[in-house]
Parts: structure tokens; sequence; C-alpha cells
């Protein structure tokens, strides 16, 4: 029997696990993307030296490899890439190039959003700083102000006044592929907001997760989450509602079998809200942190959808315990040192996972690709998880001198 090819798009270390997973399945991995140094091309089979966000090049490459399936893990700006070659190719994948278009540009996706009557922030998308400010009239501030087509927390901004809208507009400018910006209403959050991952069989929300994402306010971008936790902050009826909305955006969108890195959050107002969906896994090991928690392995399962293997039924499993990710950064640049843990949390560290070596060179966190690490953590009270979310300088540092 020919061995199956799968082409990741990208080289980040988020890819390994995916690399790793293949393998396991006996599938031949290609990398590729423009940046032959990235990590994960030491783990492929192969590396193809293409643009992921160049379709045709990617499309070209594919045939001529005579690929059987094609992911972008953790990596957005390839997934609508993806989409187009896997739809030319007849590949399977999450939904149509278009469904995949919209999910993946903020300025489509809340247009559907509202035109289907979901709970949407009043938003906007423009092209030059001029058509924004003519368009004021709409928003209260605060607003925020980021890319279209970005992620990673990069070009994000919260904007509290006029004065500073423009160098907030250009800054967003500055990190967009399509050089478009969208504008929205700051819904104030109840809790914490959430950013997990969660798996559609064949249309069906099987797995599905929240978690609650916490944020650094001493980091240079405070919008780039540093922390995660499961349990969510959201109550059960809060999360029966997402489930619903969630499933009616799949079915209206027509996905079929993937993994989705979804963005939710509660407003102060008591509504709950749809902020991002992205068929493909997210960063910061949250798909890994769903398989400590859950015992589910939502990678291995999108790698055997990828190649058209996928035979199982997955569903959701409850966070045993609690949990928490730390996303290990430093607060300014300068030259690494060490980690220190310290006090009565270290005896609950499950793994540490770092990524720079004492006198490499770190920068400010400025968004997820300026992440050293991750570290993970087992509690064993709600009570205890809370406090230590609550201190993490108090008990993880990274020295930078």
């Amino acid at each position: 029997m020919k061995q199956k090819k799968l082409m990741l798009l990208g080289g980040l270390r988020y890819l390994i696990p995916v690399i790793e997973a293949a393998h396991k399945s006996g599938i031949y991995v290609i990398t590729c993307d423009y940046i032959p140094d990235n990590i994960a091309h030491k783990y492929s089979d192969e590396y193809c030296n293409v643009s992921i966000v160049d379709k045709e090049a990617v499309l070209a490459k594919a045939k001529e490899l005579e690929i059987d399936g094609i992911m972008s893990f953790a990596v957005d700006p390839g997934v609508v890439t993806a989409a187009y070659v896997a739809e030319k190719m007849g590949l399977p994948f999450a939904g149509s190039y278009e469904s995949v278009r919209i999910l993946q540009n903020k300025d489509l996706f809340r247009k559907f959003l509202k035109d289907n009557g979901f709970n949407v922030p009043v938003s906007g998308g423009y092209s030059s700083y001029d058509d924004a400010k003519a368009d004021l009239d709409r928003f209260a501030f605060p607003v925020i102000v980021k890319p279209t087509d970005s992620a990673g927390s990069k070009g994000v901004t919260r904007v509290n006044s006029e004065e500073q809208l423009k160098a907030a507009f250009e800054y967003s400018l500055t990190n967009s592929i399509s050089k478009r910006v969208i504008i929205e209403e700051f819904i104030e959050k109840s809790g914490c907001s959430s950013d997990s991952d969660c798996f559609s069989v064949d249309g069906q929300l099987k797995v599905v997760t929240y978690s609650a994402q916490r944020f650094d306010d001493e980091a240079a971008n405070p919008y780039t989450p540093s922390a995660f936790s499961w349990p969510s902050t959201f109550s059960k009826e809060e999360e029966r509602y997402l489930n619903g909305e969630i499933q009616r955006l799949i079915t209206l969108l027509d996905l079929k079998t993937s993994i989705y890195n979804i963005e939710t959050r509660i407003g102060t107002n008591g509504k709950p809200y749809i902020m991002e969906v992205s068929p493909r896994g997210g960063g910061n090991r949250l798909a890994e942190m769903v398989r400590y928690g859950t015992g589910v392995d939502m990678i291995d399962a999108y790698v055997k959808a990828s190649v058209g293997d996928f035979s199982e039924d997955l569903n959701t499993a409850e966070f045993e315990g609690h949990w928490a990710e730390i996303i290990l950064h430093a607060e300014n640049d300068g030259i690494f040192q060490s980690l220190e843990i310290t006090g009565e949390y270290k005896e609950f560290v499950v793994e540490t996972d770092l990524w720079v070596k004492s006198g490499d060179c770190v920068r400010a966190f400025n968004g997820a690709n300026d992440a050293i690490g991750t570290l993970v953590l087992r509690l064993p009270t709600a009570e205890m998880l809370e406090q230590a979310m609550s201190t993490i300088s108090q008990w993880c540092n990274v020295i930078v001198r």
C-alpha cells in the first residue's frame, strides 16, 4: 500500500506533536514555508521552501508531491491556503474554501455572525485610516483595533479615545497581510474569556472545551494570552448556550470533520459571544492540554482525518482535576538567565518545556511568537488553582538581564 503524505504549512514547534502523531500512523510528513531554519522542519520527512500564503505555489508543490492531505495546525496564515489546495485537489478538509475564508477573515466573520443572528460586537473593516475615522460615529470607546487576518495577538490594541486611534490603526495595518483593519466594540468580559480547542465529526460537534484565558497586565502587549486554566469560569448554562451556537455555526457553514480553535467570552451584559473560530489547532499547545486533562487526543484524530483515515467517534470528556498552562515569557528584551519556580506550586508542575537556554536573546512579550516555553500544572483544588493563577509572578520568574 502506498504511504500517505501529509503536507503541514508552517514550521513552528507546535507542529512537532502533529508530526509525531503522523509518524505513529505511518504517514510521510512534508513541512512547507519560506524559513528553512524553523524547528519543525528538523522532524519532518521533507521540507519545501514555499511561502504558505502563496496559494498557487503551494498548490503546484502539493500536486507535484501527490499529497493525500494538508493542514495548517496552529499556523493561522496558512489556513486559507490549505483550504484552497484541499478544494482544488479534492482532499479532506474542514469545509469549503469560501466557508474557511469567512472564518479566517475577521471582517467577513463579523458580518456572517450579524447576518445570522449571533451575538456580535459592533464592528467595521477598513483599508484606510480616513475611512475608519469617517465611520467613528458607529462606535463608543473603548474599541479594539486589530488586523483582519492575523493571529497570536499581533497588531492588537485597545483604544480609549480618538486621539489614540491613528497610531493603533497604522500598527494593525503593518501586521495585516491584506492591509485591512477591523475596529470593534470592546466587550467587557465577565470572568475569564475562553480560548480552547474543539472537534467536529461529519458536521456534529463532538468535543467542546472551554478554558479560562489569563493575561499579564505587565507584559509589553497585555492582550497576548499568558496563561490558561481548566475548567472555565463559565456556568454550565452559558457553556450549553455556546455549544448550541457553535453547532449552529458549523451547520450554517457546512463544516465537516475538523479541529477548531475557538475563542468565546461572556459579556458583562450577560450575553455569550463567539469571538473567533478557526479550523485549525490553536497555538499554545491547547490540544495537548485537552489531552492531558481529558485523555481525548484531537491531534491524532485531526491527522487521520486530514488524510481520509479517520473512523473513530470522539466524545467530550470532562477535565479530570484542575489544570493550568503558563506561557513562559520575558517582560523585556534581554539575555535569558534562568527560570525559577518557587514555593508550594513547584510540586504540582507536570511538565516544563523551556525553549531557550542561558545566554539566549529573548524579546519582550508582544505576541505569541515571543513565548519562550510552557509550564503545565495540575492542582488539587479549584481554590489552589485560582490562587496560583492570580499570583504567577510571585512563584514563576523568567530571569532576564
